[in-house]
């Protein structure tokens, strides 16, 4: 394995539209575990392309030194086999081809070493706690938690000196994660995780936060990061203060000169009117008095621009923290009193324990859905949504329903945010559902961009905002994983959403903290000995 060196040189990056993701930039990378942290939209994934080679930046250089691989967010159904999204159909296909009798040297030059690839592929498999997989079957057919695992193996296992992941912890269940960190940790290589998830930004000893000022490091991990940053917003918004208040003083002493000014022309001109002077004296004294007015105001006006030079200056230290507000739904008829009913409901792709379901769910219930990755929990929710048929068992949905997918697979990759909202709500007014994009941080630009150019978690937001504020409010909301690729104020404000919504809920989450928050009425657990509805 090469010693891992990364540096950007005066590094910009301007997207097609023209828009500035960030300005010229330098940092260097080493084998440091790094956190690299930002808003949602900012450009993290496509820097992430860019310190990979996968995409040339607008201006400046990256100097590498090894060989880098990045393993992508994976926020769609994954095509293809399970090998080719460990990135191992290549080896695979060769070694088959060799046993079968094939003396091609391409196929001798493509396998390598690797004539253990399969128990490779199993034991790093069975070291992130997945089952035994057919690398021949459809990666469809894995969790997103499960899919996540299968790439992050190939990852693993590559000839890779460094590796960039974007938000490896999504979907995984608390062991997976916890494998995640065991896997990570024992990693030699060089490493850059693009991750909201405090646990795994915690395992980290660097982190590296992108804004649209450029790249700038923090030593230490998460718990350091966020309170250097903590301490910088104070400062920056005392200097602020400060600054503000000296303007305020200023404009204060601006007024009462202008009012002793103005006093003492008046006291002249009446003086001058009573007194016995000629009138070239008189119309001298005009002038000097006018010049000096004009004197002042040119002073005061170079003041006031110093002045408020320096409070422009104090704001920018202060990042700009647009507010994230999502409007709950207004369920408008509150629906059937059983929302879904479940009895003896079998589940496609789902093996015992959990392939059986009895359920029933009442109006107002709000139950979170937990359980290890591969139970069928998002399953579940596609088969409330009628997305998917029961085996067998009887399943019926009186109420409206609408699901959030964590795949995001009902979303077309070149529509807009915009068309995809006025899709759900064609009789709203476009400004009303403008605005409504607006405060979930998708501004006019990005509201228009296709959606296949947003980042994931620009996405996901208008996803949510295609289910929240459908022309028919839905009675009953599935969510999938809703926190995945959302930053943290998009997170909270997710959380004060559901706080608000007075329907039906099932959540699906691997993060206690969301569905602490969300007022849950009831736990349905896939456990050891197959599904329980218990009351919180």
């Amino acid at each position: 394995m090469t010693a891992f060196a990364l540096t950007l040189d005066r590094v910009t990056c301007t997207l097609p539209d023209g828009r500035v993701l960030f300005p010229e930039t330098s940092i260097a990378f080493d084998a440091t575990p790094t956190g690299l942290v930002g808003r949602n939209g900012v450009g993290k994934s496509v820097l992430a392309h860019v310190l990979a080679g996968q995409r040339a930046p607008s201006g400046g250089q990256v100097l590498r030194q090894g060989q880098v691989h990045l393993l992508a967010q994976h926020s769609r159904i994954p095509q293809g086999s399970i090998a080719a999204l460990a990135g191992a159909a290549q080896w695979l296909d060769a070694l088959a081809r060799i046993e079968a009798g094939s003396v091609d040297p391409a196929d001798f030059a493509t396998l390598g070493e690797r004539w253990n690839i399969r128990e490779q592929l199993q034991g790093q498999w069975r070291q992130l706690g997945l089952p035994a997989l057919d690398p021949a079957a459809p990666a469809a057919s894995l969790s997103g938690g499960q899919a996540m695992q299968v790439a992050l193996a190939g990852a693993l296992l590559s000839d890779a000196d460094a590796l960039i992941l974007d938000e490896p912890s999504n979907h995984l269940d608390s062991g997976h994660r916890a494998r995640l960190l065991d896997a990570l940790a024992g990693w030699r290589g060089g490493l850059i995780v693009i991750s909201h998830d405090r646990h795994v930004l915690g395992a980290m000893q660097r982190i590296v936060e992108l804004s649209p000022a450029g790249l700038r490091s923090y030593g230490g991990n998460y718990a350091h990061y966020a309170a250097r940053r903590q301490d910088e917003r104070a400062n920056a918004e005392a200097e602020l203060a400060l600054r503000r208040r000296e303007r305020r003083q200023h404009q204060d002493d601006q007024r009462e000169q202008r009012e002793r000014l103005a006093h003492r022309q008046s006291r002249a001109q009446r003086a001058a009117r009573t007194a016995n002077q000629a009138p070239i004296l008189l119309g001298g004294m005009k002038n000097r008095s006018e010049h000096s007015a004009g004197r002042w105001q040119a002073q005061q006006l170079e003041r006031s621009a110093n002045v408020e030079a320096r409070v422009r200056e104090a704001a920018g230290q202060v990042e700009a923290q647009a507010a994230i507000t999502l409007l709950p739904p207004q369920v408008v008829a509150p629906g059937p009193e059983r929302v879904a009913e479940l009895r003896g409901v079998q589940l496609p792709w789902v093996a015992a324990p959990w392939q059986r379901l009895d359920l029933c769910v009442q109006r107002g219930q709000r139950i979170g859905v937990r359980g290890p990755n591969g139970s069928g929990k998002s399953t579940l929710l596609r088969l409330l949504a009628g997305q998917v048929a029961a085996v067998a068992g009887h399943c019926q949905v009186a109420a409206q329903v609408a699901l959030l997918d964590q795949s995001l697979a009902s979303l077309p990759g070149q529509a807009t945010a915009l068309s995809l909202l006025q899709a759900a709500h064609p009789g709203e007014v476009e400004g009303a559902l403008r605005t409504r994009l607006a405060l979930l941080g998708l501004d006019a630009g990005r509201s228009l961009q296709p959606l296949d150019t947003l980042s994931g978690g620009e996405r996901l937001k208008a996803a949510l905002a295609a289910v929240l504020y459908a022309q028919a409010p839905p009675q009953c909301l599935l969510l999938d994983e809703p926190g995945n690729h959302l930053d943290l104020p998009s997170l909270a404000a997710l959380e004060q959403m559901l706080n608000a919504y007075t329907g039906t809920l099932l959540i699906v989450s691997h993060d206690p903290a969301l569905l602490a928050a969300v007022q849950l009425t009831h736990h349905l657990d896939a456990s050891a000995d197959g599904w329980h509805l218990t009351a919180v």
